[in-house]
């Protein structure tokens, strides 16, 4: 994946995507001297691991043919300065449809593969990662 990022000036970014050529802009957070009009970059970061874990649920879902359409995942990202700003904590809440009901199989699978998906892999140890899975059984 090849991305350009332009600076645009007032702390915001617009990054394209050199293959489908879709854009993306961001903007710093209110407590960052930002107008948090957009996502911020580290916005980003807790949503692409969120995208992620959707995308890599996806793929075993439909390896093992699993149901996996309409479900929703929430994500809380939470700052800290020890000493330099970072992101300290992500809550991630994952909520499956109420109309469908999981083996204890299936979702040993789908949290296997949330668990394991590359932009989870990729943070930082000192992140603290809180994931939850509500199956509605």
């Amino acid at each position: 994946m090849t991305a350009e990022i332009i600076y645009l000036g007032d702390l915001r970014t617009e990054a394209t995507h050199q293959f489908s050529n879709s854009t993306i802009q961001t903007d710093a957070p209110l407590d960052n001297h930002g107008k948090a009009q957009r996502f911020s970059p580290t916005d980003m970061v807790a949503t692409a691991l969120g995208s992620c874990m959707l995308t890599v649920m996806g793929i075993s879902a439909n390896t093992h043919h699993i149901q996996l359409e309409s479900t929703k995942v929430t994500i809380e990202k939470i700052m800290t300065e020890d000493p330099l700003r970072r992101i300290g904590e992500v809550k991630v809440d994952f909520y499956f449809p109420k109309e469908i009901s999981y083996n204890e199989k299936q979702k040993a699978i789908l949290e296997k593969a949330a668990l394991t998906c590359p932009v989870y892999m990729s943070l930082h140890e000192k992140v603290k990662k809180n994931v939850h899975f509500h199956w509605n059984d």
